[in-house]
């Protein structure tokens, strides 16, 4: 990433992060970058990266800032914002998130605009999409 463009990382809070960072790296394909434990089995501040991109994490807790931002799970499964994730191989991807226990929304399926997506919940009710097209293209 160079100093003149802008980089927007989405902040996820899950329940149980310790689990939600093993599972996102087995059926996304992310990779951890840091991971910082807290007391028990908490995590303060993770960060998973997917090719160039990254997604930063903890546990769900009662800070300043976690208490704007709580896990579906904390809100009747409810949902304000959506990651859209850039893959090349989208076929395998899906058929990796499938087999690790992704719930999926939206089947896998071509655009009119190009590219293939699927709309899918992660084990924590996170929503999550994942396609081939690449709006920069």
């Amino acid at each position: 990433m160079t100093a003149n463009k802008a980089c927007i990382i989405p902040t996820i809070q899950y329940k149980n992060a310790k689990t939600a960072i093993e599972w996102l790296c087995a059926a996304f394909g992310f990779e951890k970058h840091l991971v910082v434990q807290g007391e028990g089995n908490t995590i303060i501040h993770a960060q998973l990266t997917y090719r160039n991109s990254m997604i930063m994490l903890s546990s769900e807790n009662n800070n300043e800032y976690g208490k704007l931002v709580k896990a579906p799970n904390s809100l009747n499964g409810m949902n304000t914002q959506a990651p859209y994730i850039i893959v090349e191989k989208i076929d395998e991807h899906y058929k990796n998130a499938v087999a690790k226990g992704a719930k999926i929304l939206l089947e896998i399926k071509d655009q009119e605009y190009g590219g293939r997506v699927y709309t899918c919940k992660d084990i924590e009710d996170h929503i999550w999409n994942f396609g081939s097209y690449n709006p920069w293209n």
